[in-house]
């Protein structure tokens, strides 16, 4: 334990200045000096995690590879950096108090007066400190959600006053602040960061390092001023421009020294400037990518980060294939038989959106047939993939009754069916098939060509599954079930052979797709709609 160090990002003046982004920045740029990083997340909502929570509420809910439901934060790091986040990198007040809570139910306070301070505290301490111990890391880098100033967050900054006080050089406080341009007054203001940091300092929290959000860049002068006005050094205080893309981030990051000044406060030795080689070579490619391949996304949450892992590991794909993906929104609540040709128009592709709910299916289903009879490249995930089953049981196995259970219970031909152990399941938060699961492939499928292998894990998030007791009917009319659980035997992959590129999963492999290792099925996926386009 003794040898890692803590880095802390916490945020002020108002949220969603994009904390996840250097946090993950932060990661990347230790990672390339050869140091073992991880990256948490605490969440201060009473939420045990944001599995129940709706997308318009939080945007997706990203899962980790042991099944734990979190935060979309967690896909930015692992985009980033290509760690493997657990249960431990994400952790809400909820969980917290729970915790805390069942140790006193036990009696293992043995009759104290559960209070705040410490109890709650040191059950923060304890899981920051124990995920550096537990696989050695380096540096364990903590984000902390919500704002400075914010109730929820107050138990959380506590801990970090405290461990910054034990820890000493071992910790250090990022503090990311806003810079409004007052266009009136034709200036930057720097008083918004300059009250957030009194904050801080009024919770007994002095930053070592400040980033300043900006539309326009800063000059000196205004660095100098946040510097002396909030007791930084000057080589600690970085800004954050806004840049055409959140990969550009940990570039411009390491051009102003943020890895250097947080390594200088440690007293860690600074050795060479790493190159960041290949992270440069895709930023290069995708500046070269000027050809364009548009994908509509079917769905029914209009909002771009309900869908945020599919729409990133979509965009790698593009630019590995030196091509730019623009992505349309298409709400699946307005698909009728009227308007399907003209809400598709123009599409070289389609992925039908993973979701939960009777809500819009329909729409899929519709989707799915146009898209079929049509033979436009399409990919379907998770619910996805279950429509497009429904759709072909429908419409060419000729059961005009199919559903999904979860969406008609009183269904003759119910070719999706619930879990046999999600049966019997009253609690709704994390209780479905959940985390990374074996995959056994067909030889000489296409998802097996794609892969180049017949072995693979994917992640999962669902309660319903595809009813095996069709699946020689589906044969037999050109619906393939090329990927199967060795275990129990649950089909994780359809495909229509015959068809361009039709394939649905009932996995996420947008969950295992980062900036560095792009997933296959959606770079397959982008290269066979660029060769259809010829």
């Amino acid at each position: 334990m003794a040898d890692t160090k803590f880095i802390f990002v916490t945020g002020g003046v108002v949220s969603s200045l994009g904390k996840g982004i250097i946090s993950a920045s932060i990661g990347k740029l230790l990672q390339a000096r050869g140091y073992k990083i991880t990256i948490q997340k605490f969440d201060p909502y009473i939420n045990i995690d944001p599995g129940t929570l709706n997308p318009y509420e939080h945007g997706e809910c990203y899962v980790t590879v042991d099944g734990m439901e979190t935060d979309l934060d967690l896909g930015h790091y692992e985009r980033f950096t290509d760690i493997k986040t657990t249960k431990a990198n994400s952790l809400t007040t909820g969980r917290i108090y729970k915790a805390v809570i069942d140790k006193e139910r036990r009696g293992d306070y043995l009759g104290k007066t559960i209070q705040v301070v410490p109890h709650i505290t040191d059950e923060i301490k304890r899981n920051v400190k124990a995920l550096g111990k537990k696989n050695e890391y380096d540096f364990v880098i903590t984000e902390i959600g919500g704002t400075v100033g914010d109730i929820e967050s107050t138990p959380f900054l506590e801990a970090i006053r405290q461990m910054k006080w034990e820890l000493g050089s071992k910790a250090v406080s990022v503090h990311l602040t806003y810079v409004p341009y007052l266009k009136a007054a034709g200036e930057l203001k720097t008083k918004p960061t300059q009250h957030s940091v009194k904050e801080l300092q009024s919770i007994g929290i002095q930053p070592d390092i400040l980033v300043l959000r900006t539309e326009k860049h800063l000059n000196t002068e205004v660095l100098k001023k946040v510097a002396s006005f909030c007791n930084v050094d000057m080589d600690c205080v970085i800004q954050s421009e806004d840049l055409p893309s959140i990969y550009e981030v940990p570039v411009n990051m390491q051009n102003q020294g943020l890895d250097v000044a947080i390594l200088k406060k440690m007293g860690e030795k600074l050795g060479e400037t790493p190159t960041l080689g290949p992270w440069k070579n895709f930023l290069e490619r995708s500046k070269k990518a000027k050809k364009q391949v548009k994908i509509g996304l079917v769905g029914k949450y209009d909002l771009q980060d309900a869908y945020k892992s599919i729409r990133e590991g979509l965009c790698q794909a593009g630019i590995y294939n030196d091509h730019k993906v623009v992505l349309t929104f298409i709400n699946s609540e307005k698909i009728d038989e009227s308007n399907i040709e003209e809400l598709l128009e123009g599409q070289d592709g389609i992925v039908i959106c993973p979701g939960f709910g009777q809500r819009g299916t329909e729409g899929k289903i519709k989707a799915a047939h146009y898209t079929r009879t049509h033979d436009i490249p399409t990919f379907g995930i998770c619910l996805g993939m279950q429509m497009m089953v429904i759709e072909f049981a429908r419409n060419v196995l000729g059961y005009t009754d199919a559903n999904s259970l979860e969406m008609n219970e009183k269904t003759a031909h119910n070719v999706i069916d619930i879990m046999e152990e999600q049966k019997n399941i009253t609690n709704m938060g994390g209780t479905m098939r959940l985390g990374a699961y074996e995959c056994l492939l067909r030889q000489k499928s296409r998802a097996c060509d794609i892969y180049k292998s017949e072995h693979i894990q994917e992640r999962h998030r669902h309660r319903y599954e595809f009813n095996n007791k069709y699946q020689s009917e589906f044969e037999k009319a050109g619906m393939m079930c090329v990927g199967k659980n060795p275990e129990s035997d649950l089909i994780e992959i359809v495909e229509i052979p015959g068809l361009k590129w039709y394939i649905g999963t009932q996995f996420h492999p947008e969950y295992q797709s980062t900036v560095l290792n792009p997933h296959p099925l959606f770079v397959n996926f982008v290269k066979t709609i660029i060769e259809n386009k010829k």
